[in-house]
């Protein structure tokens, strides 16, 4: 029999990281110093092998820390700039204290991609499952708060159904049929809750938001869940979301609007997440829009310093020339401004994968690699978001 690891390096990628990876998309055979000569049996024994590893139930899927640095991963896309991301998030906060005023506003301002206060959103189609409501009541809420300017890519439902009756397949066909979608609100979480002996167990709360983190993830687009508070009050704000710590431990993160009396009309918002900075929003309520302002930013948001490589890529594209592809080395000649003798054509790669979020938020920029009998090549392509 041929010695497979003296021939080959492994076929298939060896940690698939979602459901999408196939292992028809990773085909990365290597060339040795002598090519062995392949036949039919070779490769079928080959793939023989591989699916006798995966589906050994002891099989552990890892990559090393030089795979991980050299894989494009998709980027983190963002919603509304240092506010939010994709993923699975919670808004949280007592009844009656002004967050479904929120959740329109919010899906309003990112359906058309107007600022949010001080906050750039991303343009993108919101659906909006006001489960509490009604269509008569959205109605009049709609137009006190934008008068008549209406959204195409705004859309409501006051009826789904829940995990598991199916829910998810609404949400995919939905997608399927707006692929520009950016933001989902579930307005309220326990509204689509599946109802069971142990729905308040902390491995019920993980997993009913780690299923919706799956679907959002899946997609890349942000999943926000409105939930409420419990009575009992807390020093740490995040402990009082109503329901174990499983919720808030899925969760991509959370945001807790708080006022001091219910009758106020200033409240504060307190912002954790993974992949923004911790943050509190002093805001004011307008009473005759039923609008949030925003007052106060508590904390001064870090931002990270320009990053020369990336500015030198972003400038070899233009609407006019909108895709570049071939290897590391030729994409560094065709850089300005970076000295070719300071880095390798390997580490150049490494810097951009790890910028990867950084030139799609930035620049509209979305890298790939493949590998090819001549190597790796790098393609860059500027996508129109609009």
């Amino acid at each position: 029999m041929v010695e497979l690891k003296e021939k080959v390096t492994a076929l298939f990628p060896s940690a698939p990281t979602d459901e999408r990876q196939s292992p028809s998309q990773s085909l990365e055979p290597s060339i040795p110093e002598k090519p062995p000569e392949i036949n039919d049996d070779f490769e079928d024994e080959f793939i023989k092998d591989y699916f006798r590893k995966v589906n050994n139930p002891d099989y552990l899927p890892t990559q090393s820390m030089t795979e991980i640095f050299d894989t494009p991963y998709q980027p983190k896309v963002q919603i509304v700039d240092n506010i939010l991301c994709a993923g699975a998030y919670l808004f949280v906060g007592a009844p009656k204290v002004g967050k479904s005023f929120f959740m329109a506003q919010l899906g309003y301002h990112v359906s058309g991609g107007l600022s949010l206060w001080d906050f750039q959103t991303h343009k993108g189609t919101v659906l909006y499952l006001a489960l509490e409501d009604d269509y008569s009541r959205l109605q009049k809420r709609l137009s006190r708060m934008f008068g008549m300017d209406s959204s195409d890519n705004f859309h409501f439902a006051t009826h789904a159904k829940n995990l598991n009756e199916g829910l998810d397949g609404q949400l995919k066909k939905f997608v399927r049929e707006h692929p520009d979608t950016k933001l989902i609100i579930i307005d309220t979480l326990q509204k689509i809750r599946e109802v069971g002996g142990e729905k308040y167990s902390y491995a019920s709360d993980y997993e009913i938001v780690t299923k919706l983190k799956q679907f959002a993830d899946g997609h890349n687009i942000c999943v926000l869940l409105v939930h409420h508070t419990r009575k009992q009050s807390s020093d740490d704000c995040f402990e009082t979301i109503s329901g174990t710590n499983g919720l808030l431990g899925a969760a991509d993160g959370a945001f807790i609007m708080q006022k001091k009396k219910r009758t106020d009309n200033k409240a504060v918002l307190d912002i954790v997440g993974r992949d923004q900075q911790d943050q509190r929003l002093h805001l004011l309520f307008d009473r005759e829009r039923c609008l949030w302002q925003l007052t106060k930013t508590e904390t001064e948001l870090w931002k990270e310093p320009p990053d020369p490589l990336l500015e030198a890529v972003a400038k070899l594209l233009s609407p006019e020339c909108p895709e570049w592809s071939g290897s590391a080395s030729g994409l560094m000649d065709g850089l300005d401004g970076i000295d070719k003798n300071e880095i390798q054509p390997n580490v150049l790669m490494r810097r951009l994968n790890v910028g990867a979020d950084r030139l799609w938020n930035q620049h509209s920029i979305r890298i790939e690699s493949a590998r090819s009998h001549a190597g790796r090549i790098v393609k860059l392509t500027l996508e129109n978001k609009a």
